[in-house]
C-alpha cells in the first residue's frame, strides 16, 4: 500500500479496518452501508478533531469542585461536499451536534474529470470558525480541490479533509495543491482505473449510500 505523507493520517485502528472491509464488500445492503459510514464517521471525527484547543474551568461535581478542560477558542463547521458527503455529516454531528454545517456541490465531468460546481451555502461566520470538509471518496482530488478552494476563499484557514477511501493520485494532488490541509482517511488504495474510480475501492459511494444507480 502507499506510504501516506506527513499530512496524511491513515486510520489504522482495528476497529476502522474491520467496518472499513465490510463497507467495501458488494454484498453490504444499503442499509448496513449507511450504518457502517455513519460508525466510520465517529472514528475519524475523533482524528480530525485531535488538535482542539482546549481551557480549563473550574466546575463543581456532585462530591467536589475540580479543573476541567472544555473546547476553547475557535468553533467547528463540517462541510459537506454534495451528495455522498452526507454519509460522513451525518455520523459527525452525532460526535459534534453544536457544529455547523456548510455544503458544496460539485458534480464530475465524466470526460475531463474536472470538478463543476453547482450548489454552495456557508454559514455566515464559516472564516470565523476550524472546518473539517467530508467526502467519502479522494479519487483524482479535483472535487476536494475545488472544495477547499471555495472555503479558502471564503476566509478559512484551518481546514481538515476527511475521507473514507482515497488514491495516491488524490492525495498527491492535494498535498502539491493544498499542502496545508490535513487528510483524515481510513485507507490509501493502490490506483485509479481509466474511469477515475479508486481500485479496489468500495463502488460509488453515493449510489451505495442512497441505494441508486
Amino acid at each position: 500500500m502507499p506510504q501516506p505523507n506527513a499530512h496524511v493520517v491513515v486510520l489504522d485502528h482495528p476497529l476502522v479496518q474491520h467496518k472499513l472491509t465490510r463497507l467495501r464488500q458488494v454484498e453490504t445492503s444499503t442499509a448496513g452501508f449507511r450504518r457502517l459510514t455513519r460508525e466510520l464517521s465517529l472514528l475519524m471525527c475523533y482524528e480530525a478533531t485531535r488538535d482542539l484547543a482546549l481551557e480549563e474551568v473550574e466546575i463543581q461535581t456532585p462530591l467536589d469542585r475540580m479543573t476541567g478542560r472544555l473546547l476553547s477558542g475557535k468553533k467547528l463547521c463540517f462541510i459537506s461536499i454534495l451528495r455522498a458527503g452526507n454519509g460522513i455529516l451525518d455520523g459527525m454531528l452525532d460526535l459534534v451536534p453544536s457544529a455547523r454545517v456548510g455544503h458544496i456541490g460539485l458534480m464530475r465531468d465524466h470526460e475531463t474529470l474536472e470538478a463543476k460546481e453547482y450548489y454552495m451555502k456557508l454559514p455566515e461566520d464559516v472564516a470565523t470558525r476550524d472546518c473539517i470538509v467530508v467526502d467519502p471518496m479522494l479519487a483524482t482530488g479535483h472535487s476536494a480541490a475545488a472544495a477547499i478552494d471555495r472555503v479558502k476563499a471564503a476566509g478559512v484557514r484551518n481546514i481538515v479533509f476527511v475521507c473514507l477511501l482515497a488514491a495516491p493520485e488524490g492525495v498527491a494532488f492535494i498535498t502539491r495543491t493544498h499542502p496545508d490541509v490535513r487528510i483524515v482517511t481510513c485507507a490509501i488504495d493502490d490506483r485509479l482505473d481509466e474511469h477515475g474510480y479508486i481500485r479496489p475501492g468500495l463502488g460509488d459511494a453515493g449510489d451505495r449510500l442512497f441505494g441508486t444507480r
